[in-house]
């Protein structure tokens, strides 16, 4: 199994991410910096949490125009799975690989704390998901918006992947996650790499791994 794992300068979940894909998944990972290209087809490509580029312009912005996104836009036309977490979900937006975008909390606060997360049934990605997942979340920027045709659109395709149990930033719908049509694309402010230490008895995230690595 091959992971490529996306780091931008201000990435800061990247070894997180990568560690557990080892650890749990007997994954080989490999680190690709935003300057490089890639052409072969891993079985995942992780744009990790952090503060891609400073956060300067708006998250994500400065990101989606890196030589390693253009290779990530190539590979998920293709069907090759991609999963976004945090600033990689905004930076899935920023590249147009999802619908909507992510506006500032509406408490204008960071938040940093576990959020239970609901799988949407109607969704292909979260029926292989069971029960609610206690998830961590660490963000200023993580309220999802998007239009009411690009919502309606979402809902009505089963694109809507996970959604807060109790909303904690402002989310339309309470939206914490979606993917896109193909459902090859997923991008979810939580974080599952956050929610799988043994030590700590936290596994929840790994039943989201799980379901993306799957054949």
């Amino acid at each position: 199994m091959k992971v490529r794992v996306i780091t931008f300068p201000g990435s800061n979940c990247d070894k997180d991410v990568g560690s557990v894909l080892e650890s749990e998944f007997g994954a080989k990972v490999d680190y690709t910096w935003y300057k490089e290209s890639f052409s072969d087809s891993p079985d995942l490509v992780v744009l990790p949490g952090g503060f891609s580029f400073g956060d300067y312009l708006r998250c994500g912005a400065m990101a989606k125009f890196s030589n390693a996104m253009e290779s990530v836009v190539s590979y998920a036309n293709k069907g090759g799975k991609v999963l976004g977490v945090c600033n990689g979900f905004q930076i899935l937006t920023e590249s147009g690989l999802l619908p909507g975008a992510l506006l500032h909390n509406r408490t204008l606060k960071y938040i940093c704390k576990d959020v239970d997360l609901i799988p949407v049934s109607e969704n292909k990605i979260a029926q292989g998901i069971k029960g609610t997942l206690s998830i961590p979340i660490a963000h200023g920027e993580g309220a999802y918006f998007a239009d009411a045709n690009t919502l309606e659109r979402l809902e009505k395709n089963g694109q809507v992947v996970f959604r807060y149990k109790q909303n904690p930033n402002g989310s339309l719908n309470d939206i914490a996650g979606i993917c896109n049509e193909a459902g090859n694309v997923l991008g979810m402010m939580p974080h599952p790499e956050r929610a799988i230490n043994p030590y700590t008895g936290k596994m929840d995230g790994k039943q989201i791994l799980e379901v993306l690595l799957k054949k």
